[in-house]
């Protein structure tokens, strides 16, 4: 049986009135009324109908984003700036959580997810450039993030070699000496950890500092695994006067297991991050970070996939721009 506007408007706990409006793009509708529309428009596979109503445009004004969870701060931070980049161009953006599995990336890209969208902004973790150019179709598709870099798709990029060396380069520039990055494992070269660690060892070796790799603690990106990779360094004996953690949300597990540890930051230790996101700011002490140009890679994606949705561009021409970044310095390591 047919999908109706009923059965949305159910699902979405509005009136059939507020679903009529959502799909007719009528502008007085709350974001969050928009957002529980769209979620059981595409729950419930009302993509057919909501393409019907589209066929004189041959477009919905909806593109879609994927990526491995909202919780992660930066992604939900970036989420919000494409969201206000695409409303500035008259589109709507559907969110779709990957969890990190290839199925669910690969349902992104072919399923009703797809069907119902222009275009798609991609931050893939489990899929190839090659699994994703053999099931995106011919819909535009712009990816984020630094696990796939491929010639042959759009992107936009961050400079995480770069950043990550400037940062390194002020911790060095500050007397710290033995500093630890985690969230990489030795030899990785791939990948935001992957060269983000180039980064480092290039600081590193710019200015005369050997490279320990007793200094490198795997971890996973989030505020936990900062504070036990900090608990495994310290039981390890290992020297170290600062802790580089290739995200904010592992610099702040690992600032917040040293403060509960006894240690004086940024006296005792220097604590540094990546990304920017809003907790860094507010954090005690304030996190020195640097910025990856989120607002700029939001704005860059939208118009570089609203311009292939549109048709300005030849679609071989493939771009990849790469942000803008900015140290910012705080308390944590001055």
């Amino acid at each position: 049986m047919a999908v109706t506007m009923n059965d949305v408007a159910r699902a979405a706990g509005v009136s059939l009135k507020t679903v009529s409006n959502v799909i007719n793009n009528y502008e007085f509708i709350r974001p969050a009324t928009k957002q529980k529309v769209l979620e059981a428009i595409a729950e419930l596979g009302y993509e057919a109908n909501l393409t019907a109503r589209s066929l004189r445009s041959g477009k919905t004004n909806m593109l879609g984003l994927v990526l491995s969870d909202l919780s992660v701060p930066y992604y939900a931070e970036l989420a919000s700036d494409i969201m206000k980049a695409a409303s500035n161009r008259g589109y709507r953006v559907l969110v779709e959580q990957s969890a990190n599995q290839a199925e669910h990336e690969r349902a992104a890209l072919q399923g009703q997810f797809r069907n119902l969208t222009d275009g798609l902004f991609f931050i893939p973790l489990a899929l190839g450039g090659d699994d994703i150019i053999a099931a995106a179709g011919k819909k535009p598709l712009v990816l984020l993030g630094e696990f796939v870099e491929d010639p042959r798709l759009d992107m936009v990029l961050i400079q995480n070699q770069d950043a990550a060396a400037a940062v390194t380069a002020h911790l060095l520039g500050s007397g710290r000496r033995r500093i630890a990055v985690l969230g990489a494992n030795d030899g990785d070269t791939t990948g935001s950890n992957g060269l983000r660690l180039i980064g480092y060892r290039h600081a590193l070796k710019a200015n005369g500092v050997e490279y320990d790799p007793a200094l490198v603690i795997p971890c996973g990106w989030r505020r936990d695994g900062g504070a036990e990779a900090v608990s495994r360094l310290l039981a390890s004996g290992v020297e170290f006067d600062a802790v580089f953690g290739l995200n904010d949300v592992v610099a702040l597990g690992a600032l917040h297991e040293l403060l509960v540890r006894g240690y004086s930051v940024p006296d005792d230790v220097a604590v540094a991050g990546f990304d920017d996101i809003d907790e860094a700011r507010f954090a005690s002490p304030s996190l020195t970070t640097v910025s990856p140009g989120r607002t700029e890679i939001a704005q860059r994606a939208v118009d570089l996939l609203i311009d292939r949705v549109e048709g300005k561009g030849e679609r071989a021409d493939v771009e990849q721009p790469r942000a803008e970044y900015a140290l910012r310095i705080r308390q944590s390591a001055p």
